[in-house]
């Protein structure tokens, strides 16, 4: 939101907005383009004469400035509707969708196309390294989407990803997720086929061919539909993979390609990236030769530090497959390190019990395990809650020394008393899991000096 609302003000529209909480460093970035966000909801912040009010989709019924934008008639649009009409029309847009990847595989291809010379446009809901930023609108006809499936506002349902005109659009996988929204695996699947039934026939879909979901998903699709993956029925087949620590390389569409990333999932989300950039035509050494110097993203698998010999890794994960992913490239990273995973149950559905054995799985791939108390409890629904308890005593039963905790702060005071040189530390969250990552250096650090 506050990326396209500094584009706007670039093309010399007048920009006010509001915001719950305003901080650095957005608030400072706004602030420097000329855009003042005013601190909370209040009717009064709606300028009389607003030509249109992009609503989010935090936003709801009952927000006061919701109310005022109905009660006065005023145009309003969401974000990703905004995002087609004023951005998007006349670009090549390269949509990456999918349950797992999609922030890897959008910066993988974003980065191909930049070291191409591409200058594409771009909207990633995280931050790679080599970009340094989630957002820019380039200055060539290439535009690259994280497409999520995520609903677009309260007056919108339907997925995001489905207001990005898309040329060409990725499937890494497909499993239930968004919990709070859809209802089942079919009802994610329909959201994909709805995007995917307005792909042009002049477009591409590459989808994930070893993926049965992602597969029902895209049959029927009107646009030329390519599978990548290890299945001998792929079309652009991945063959002759080498692990080695830090390190992954991989043929593909007559490719020899190498990662600094560890794991059959990376693997895959550089194959996804390489295959769409052949086919808007960059020169495949180039590929190449990007691929090996990209730089990662931040919070995946990212070391935020060592003390006392112990390793510290912050990663986004939190659904059990992509739990197991990150576990088992920390794994192929430190080989014979003993690994501890933390995990922040926060998200609509890692807080629910529908995947509780499959996180009970993902998981014993670790050494420990430290779960955290359910924040919100209340937001559940009755019956639904996972049961941490449940999921510390089966892991325990599994022969993993495995805990449950109520807080951050709880977590370090244990582990600083069971963590040795040597050990890697894997913080699993998709939020700040109150800042634990410092916590527990500070904690090494000083049971070190001591």
């Amino acid at each position: 939101m506050g990326a396209v609302a500094a584009a706007m003000k670039d093309r010399g529209c007048s920009v006010t907005g509001s915001d719950e909480h305003v901080y650095a460093p957005m608030s400072t970035f706004l602030g420097e383009k000329g855009i003042i966000i005013k601190e909370g909801y209040r009717a009064e912040n709606i300028p009389p004469q607003a030509d249109v009010v992009v609503i989010g989709n935090a936003m709801s019924r009952g927000n006061a400035e919701v109310e005022e934008v109905l009660e006065r008639r005023l145009p309003y649009t969401s974000l990703p509707e905004l995002l087609k009409n004023e951005f998007l029309r006349d670009r090549r847009n390269m949509v990456v969708t999918g349950t797992h990847g999609k922030t890897t595989t959008s910066s993988m291809l974003t980065h191909i196309l930049d070291s191409g010379g591409c200058d594409p446009g771009y909207m990633i809901g995280g931050i790679a390294r080599d970009l340094g930023r989630g957002c820019s609108f380039g200055g060539s006809e290439f535009f690259v989407l994280e497409g999520d499936e995520y609903d677009t506002a309260f007056f919108d349902k339907r997925s995001k990803f489905i207001h990005y005109l898309p040329e060409v659009v990725i499937i890494n996988n497909i499993e239930f997720d968004h919990a709070d929204i859809f209802e089942d695996i079919d009802a994610i699947k329909h959201s994909f086929r709805c995007m995917l039934n307005i792909v042009p026939r002049n477009g591409v879909v590459f989808v994930n061919g070893d993926d049965a979901h992602a597969l029902d998903a895209a049959s029927g699709c009107h646009a030329q539909v390519l599978r990548v993956g290890f299945d001998e029925k792929c079309e652009r087949r991945i063959t002759d993979v080498e692990y080695s620590p830090g390190s992954s390389a991989f043929t593909v569409h007559g490719m020899r390609c190498e990662i600094p990333m560890d794991g059959e999932f990376n693997v895959r989300n550089a194959a996804m990236a390489v295959c769409a950039a052949c086919f808007v035509g960059l020169d495949k050494d180039g590929i190449a030769l990007s691929l090996a110097k990209f730089s990662g993203i931040a919070r995946r698998q990212e070391l935020r530090g060592e003390e006392g010999g112990v390793k510290v890794i912050d990663d986004f994960g939190h659904h059990p497959t992509a739990i197991r992913a990150t576990l088992g490239a920390i794994r192929q990273r430190h080989p014979g390190s003993r690994t501890w995973a933390l995990f922040e149950p926060r998200s609509n559905t890692s807080r629910r019990n529908l995947m509780q054995d499959e996180l009970v799985d993902a998981l014993s791939t670790a050494d420990g395990i430290f779960v955290c108390a359910i924040a919100d409890t209340e937001k559940v629904p009755e019956g639904q809650l996972l049961d941490v308890e449940a999921v510390v005593s089966e892991l325990g039963v599994r022969g993993r020394m495995a805990f449950s905790e109520p807080d951050a702060g709880a977590i370090v005071a244990r582990l600083q008393t069971l963590a040795e040189p040597g050990d890697v530390v894997v913080v699993l969250s998709n939020g700040g899991f109150e800042g634990i990552h410092t916590k527990l250096l500070e904690a090494l650090r000083e049971g070190r000096e001591e």
